[in-house]
Parts: C-alpha cells; structure tokens; sequence
C-alpha cells in the first residue's frame, strides 16, 4: 500500500499537482466500519441482506424490480427517455441531463424540463435544444441559484468541450437562452467533462479529464462568455467545490482531492495565475467525483465523494488547509474491504458501476443536518450529520429496476448505453487490495450471475444525480427511472427553517 501511495505522490508532482509550495497530505486509512444502519419505520420495504446490496438472487428472481425503501416514499415520477447523467433543479423545475447521441432519437432531443409544481404528477413541458444540451451534458450541468442561471458544456462521450449554453431560469419552466452569439455558433477553447459555477455565477469553471485541463469562462456577461484562464493541474480532473468567497477550489483528482488557490480569477486580475495549495491522497475510492465545502460552528470543513473503488464519502476539518483532519467517513456494508467479494458477486450482470456514492447534497452549507447522496445501485441514501462523530442513515430509497430495458425505451440512459458490458470494472483495483489484504474470499465472489460477462440486463438502476432538498422532499433523477419526487418520513428528518441544498 505504501507503495502505490509513493508511486500516486511521485505522478501527482511531476505533473504539477504537489509542487514544493504545497504540502501533500496522504491518509492510509481504508475504512472498515459501516455507518449505522437505519431503523425502517411503517410502509417500508427494506433490503434483506448487507447495507446497500442488492443481491444475485434478487436480481434474478424479479424482486429487484419492486425497489427498496426506508423511512422514504415516492410522490410523483416520470420516466421519459431515461436521466442521463446529472439532473439539477431550481424553484419548481428539475433538468434532465442528456446523454449523447440517445438525446437525439426522442421526440424532444435535449435537456429535457420537468415541471414539478405538483409533485404527485411532474411533467415534462419542453427541451433544450442547442448544440451543447444536444452533445451531451454528462456532469456539466449545473444551476447558480444566485444568478438564476443554468449552464452546461457539450461533452459527447466523457470528453468534450467547446460548446457552452447559458439560460435565465427565472422562469424555471421557460428558460432563455443568454449566449446566441459566440459560445454557441462558435465554440470556444476549453475541454470537459465536468462543470460547474463560482457562487456568485459570474465564473463557470469546466474540467476535463485527461491531462487534467482546467478552464475558466468568464460569464458576468452570460450573452458573451470568454474565456480568462486556463491551467493544466494534474493527471486527471473531475469535479470540484469551491469556498463561497470563490477563492478556493477542491478539486477532485486520481486519488483524492487538490487544493487550488482561484481567487486571481476571482478577483479578476488582468494575467490570473492558480496556485497548488495542497493535496489530499488516500488508497481507496479510486476517482475522486466532487466536493461540499460546508461549515461546522464556524469551522471550515468539506465532504468529499469517491466515485469509484468503494471510498465513499470522507470529511475534513480544512480550517488549516495544510494541515487538514480527516474527521470520518461514510462506507455501507457493501462497500467494506471485507465484503467486496459480496460486491463483486452481486453486481456481476449488472454493468460496469456497482455501489458507489457519484453526486451528493447537503441540506444547508453552514452546520448541515443531512446528506442525501446517489449511490449508484445502491440508490438514494440519506444520513443525519448533524455530529460528524455520530453520523448515521436515516432513509434510503431504492427504485424499482427497469430490467431488460433497451436503447428503444431509454435511449437517454447511460445504463443502457454500458450494459453492452455485464461486468463492474470500476471495482477491481479495490478489490485487488482487498484479495492482497487477505479481506475477502474467493468463493464468496462467485454466484449464479458470474457468467454475465456480456450484455448487462438492468437488474438495478443507477442513481447518480444529486438528491436535491425540498422541504421534506427530495428531487432526483436515476438514469433508468427517470424523475423522481421522493418524501422522507417526518420521524426522521426535519427540513431546517434555512433549508438551503446545496452540491458544493
């Protein structure tokens, strides 16, 4: 282990991510305590096996398609074309992202527009239609509530760039497109493949993947974006939070997460340079997705989301920046080293991610209550983390699989797009670790889905949109499912009075 972390520090600085001014934190630890389980109230469905798993025999017998609940309800739904990557939403509106090319076979190709003034019944009441909301909007697509802006970039098949679009969602179910002119007939110079705002919206920041390109668009003016900097930061880019003074970036890289001094830009100063302020390293949670910076009394903390390799969900006190606590984590019990031959065994069939966290939600910035995040197969989690020592799961939700769906029915899917392959990938380097820690067992890896290697069929969906806070509600898309209104029980969360939901 102490070897991969070496050979991760060696990459990460010769590529600029741990220059001699910055500090590089590494934190061996791999979680092997799960987050308390939640105790299911009336009218719930719960899993019947391990925390977030749902099993081979589940899949195969038809039970899967029933879904799994606790403490949690769905309201109102709409399928459509399927919830492509990421969806957002503002006011009474929820935006579906597109999936490219599926977007184009529907009826209304695009990002599509949920209505949800009547959670009990959202419809969908238009699309959007220009080149970067028809390429694909993978995880660029995002809302600034302060500006009421929507924005994404085209990114067709995990990299992409060029093209942004900018809408005024004051209206939340009529958006106006801002940018007619250049970023639109004209693309602009910049990669990626994730995106997202300064929070006070006049930056829009895209971040490809390989070689770790990082562009800022200057979008005070939304009518005419440009862009003002752009910088090669590491090996690999991702998504990232930035502080609410916009001066500081986490941004999500291999193996962790890198600390980046952005407040030239923010300040726009005429020749901006983005210093490395420090990295955070660790060996489990291959691929880091995104960060939450929030506040605990006043404390500068984030929540960070591994995508891949079982991580989970991780919390640092960064009230000193190079000299960051790692406070605790999030793992269900599918994702421990111990039971990741369970892991493998159970989402063999089921396509290349398994039960990892992809986007989460916090309920308000300053001393949150709750976390809901995606967790890919595992659903809609929810947890109460009020006391970061004493964090638990409060509800999840787990949609009914729509198995044996095809690119006819959801071509806005990207679970139909993968499941020409049956086998979850994303997990081998984990479980690797796992099989070399002498964790797992080899014949617990094998079950009646083994042979599955080709044509995954759906069994479960993936959820890896970020659960958005409404009151007592959360908002969401699955990428099979579509829309989802989903009502938490009242005995187990109380929407604080300064709701404020908020994905970093």
């Amino acid at each position: 282990m102490s070897c991969l972390i070496a050979v991760i520090a060696m990459v990460l600085s010769i590529l600029g991510t741990a220059p001699a001014a910055a500090a590089t934190h590494y934190f061996p630890d791999i979680s092997e305590v799960a987050v308390p389980e939640a105790e299911c109230g009336p009218g719930s469905l719960p899993e019947p096996g391990l925390q977030g798993d749902v099993s081979a025999e589940d899949r195969n017998s038809g039970r899967s398609r029933q879904g799994y609940r606790c403490n949690m309800s769905e309201v109102g739904h709409v399928r459509g074309a399927g919830g492509g990557i990421l969806s957002v939403t503002f006011d009474h509106c929820s935006y579906t992202g597109s999936l490219f090319p599926g977007t184009n076979l529907v009826p209304q190709p695009g990002v599509q527009v949920v209505d949800v003034k009547n959670p009990r019944k959202p419809r969908i009441v238009g699309s959007l239609t220009e080149p970067a909301m028809r390429g694909g909007t993978w995880e660029t697509l995002k809302v600034n509530k302060e500006r009421k802006l929507l924005a994404a970039t085209s990114v067709p098949l995990l990299w992409g760039g060029g093209f942004i679009s900018i809408y005024d969602i004051s209206d939340c179910d009529k958006p106006k497109l801002l940018n007619r002119g250049p970023g639109t007939a004209t693309p602009l110079p910049f990669t990626s493949h994730e995106g997202g705002f300064s929070p006070d919206g006049r930056t829009y920041w895209a971040s490809g993947i390989f070689p770790g390109h990082l562009t800022a668009i200057d979008i005070a003016n939304p009518a005419a974006p440009r862009v003002i900097w752009q910088g090669l930061h590491s090996f690999l880019g991702h998504g990232f939070g930035i502080t609410p003074d916009g001066n500081r970036m986490y941004l999500s890289n291999a193996a962790g997460v890198t600390v980046l001094d952005i407040s030239a830009v923010q300040r726009r100063s005429p020749y901006p340079q983005v210093p490395h302020v420090a990295a955070y390293l660790w060996p489990d949670g291959q691929v880091n997705q995104h960060t939450i910076p929030v506040t605990y009394r006043g404390r500068p903390h984030i929540i960070t989301v591994d995508e891949l390799g079982s991580g989970g969900v991780k919390f640092f006190d960064v009230s000193r920046v190079n000299k960051p606590g790692y406070v605790a984590q999030i793992k269900l019990e599918i994702n421990l080293p111990s039971n990741l031959d369970t892991n493998l065994r159970s989402s063999m069939g089921g396509s290349i991610f398994s039960s990892n966290p992809h986007y989460c939600a916090v309920d308000r910035p300053e001393n949150p209550t709750a976390l809901a995040c995606g967790w890919e197969s595992s659903g809609i989690r929810v947890f109460d983390i009020r006391n970061i020592k004493q964090i638990k799961e409060i509800g999840y939700f787990n949609p009914p699989a729509q198995k044996n769906a095809t690119i006819v029915d959801l071509p806005n899917s990207p679970h139909v797009l993968a499941s020409a392959s049956g086998v979850p990938a994303v997990e081998f380097l984990s479980l690797g670790m796992s099989i070399a820690n002498g964790k797992v067992a080899f014949h617990e890896m094998i079950g009646p889905r083994s042979h599955m290697l080709v044509g995954g069929d759906m069994s479960t969906d993936w959820c890896m949109s970020p659960p958005e806070w409404h009151g007592n509600q959360i908002w969401t898309t699955c990428s099979d499912g579509g829309f989802y209104a989903l009502q938490l029980s009242p005995r187990v969360y109380t929407p604080p009075d300064d709701q404020d939901s908020n994905i970093g």
